[in-house]
């Protein structure tokens, strides 16, 4: 089965950011989360600039405000997860974070126009389900707070993601991506500088890690809206579901459930869904 290149984007920048996420969880068992923060944006910020010169771009775009609300957004979006994924097991912070492609389809069809095709249908349904197994026999012990901010983290992701649908209409994916650091950078830096902790060596390398990985997944993430609806590109994002639990078996030494299995299961059933769609949407 040969995927579509927007659906090979997203399962790209699936993987990137499950990587992050590993790597988040464990320097988050030493550093302030404002600190892991202000790391992956001035690494983005650098990559993102090197990036935007080699292709030969102008850096600050046309729709400079609606770039900047992205950024915004984007940076709401990485506090909130960054603190899930402090408070609670990787794999309960990866599954509520992915309730976003749900919110995403909707606020698309709500903002944007853009219909929610079968294939999209089926695997948000097939996500959720897989969602729900995975998180239902842990549910009851979670941090109260974890999941307050892990669910903020998805809503502020999903209207950041519809916002990166309508700036591909006019602005380059790099540039795009650039601004998201750009403007974390300095929102960051007071709230760190509140709660540093000076890193240890290994500290660093996964510091630099995380914002090596980071960018990954974001410019996968950016091409792939570029090329499908915003509904079917970040249905492919359940992937982090399945990736996650990997991780945490491999990294943490948790072997997955029945639960956690059948609800891959599910997730990986509706990724095939899309992947096999021909519905794409040019930018």
């Amino acid at each position: 089965m040969k995927l579509s290149r927007g659906v090979s984007y997203m399962a790209a920048s699936a993987l990137g950011f499950s990587v992050m996420s590993v790597l988040v969880k464990l320097a988050s068992q030493r550093l302030p989360t404002a600190e892991i923060v202000l790391a992956r944006a001035v690494v983005t910020l650098v990559v993102s600039y090197a990036m935007v010169v080699r292709a030969d771009l102008h850096p600050w775009g046309t729709n400079k405000r609606g770039l900047v609300f992205r950024g915004l957004l984007g940076f709401g979006g990485l506090t909130f997860y960054y603190l899930a994924l402090a408070h609670l097991p990787l794999a309960d912070a990866t599954t509520i974070q992915n309730t976003t492609p749900l919110l995403t389809a909707v606020l698309a069809w709500w903002i944007l126009r853009e219909p929610i095709g079968w294939s999209t249908a089926f695997a948000l349904v097939c996500g959720i389900g897989g969602v729900l197994l995975i998180v239902h026999p842990s549910g009851a012990g979670l941090d109260p707070v974890g999941v307050g901010v892990a669910l903020a983290a998805a809503t502020t992701s999903a209207f950041a993601y519809v916002t990166v649908r309508q700036l591909v209409r006019t602005e380059k994916p790099l540039v795009i991506v650039f601004y998201f650091p750009l403007i974390a950078t300095p929102l960051a830096i007071p709230w760190a500088v509140a709660t540093w902790v000076t890193p240890q060596p290994i500290d660093w390398l996964l510091l630099i890690a995380i914002g090596l990985a980071t960018q990954v997944g974001q410019v996968f993430l950016t091409m792939g809206l570029a090329l499908e609806r915003a509904g079917k590109a970040t249905s492919v994002g359940y992937l982090q579901v399945a990736f996650a639990m990997a991780w945490q078996w491999a990294v943490f030494g948790d072997a997955p459930t029945v639960w956690t299995i059948g609800g891959a299961s599910l997730i990986v059933a509706g990724t095939i869904a899309v992947a096999r769609s021909r519905d794409r949407v040019a930018a």
